[in-house]
């Protein structure tokens, strides 16, 4: 399962500052599935958390429709959109995440 991995991987302190930040919020749900763990907020996708070789992805259900004034996330796919980070950013995770929460909101 993808989620041991993770714990396994050189970035797993961070996959769980992160993972701890993203749950924070008590409408966030977690499932680990066996290929990523993901994440859902209002019964829908919002994100999904793993290690990667240069750091931790976060992956935004809905990132093609999120403001990127920051210029940090990749991908070129029809949803969704990366956020790699190599240490803690809690003003970038929350810039993002925030926008994800009220895309699901809004439906």
């Amino acid at each position: 399962m993808q989620f041991e991995k993770d714990l396994e991987s050189p970035f797993k302190r961070l996959f769980l500052e992160i993972r701890h930040y993203i749950l924070l919020d008590k409408d966030v749900t977690e499932i680990k599935k066996e290929r990523i763990t993901t994440y859902h907020y209002q019964g829908s996708g919002l994100c999904h958390l793993r290690t990667m070789p240069n750091g931790v992805d976060i992956g935004f259900m809905k990132g093609v429709q999120l403001t990127d004034k920051q210029n940090l996330l990749v991908g070129n796919g029809k949803k969704i959109r990366i956020l790699t980070l190599k240490f803690f950013s809690e003003s970038d995770i929350f810039y993002y995440l925030d926008q994800a929460k009220l895309l699901n909101i809004k439906g």
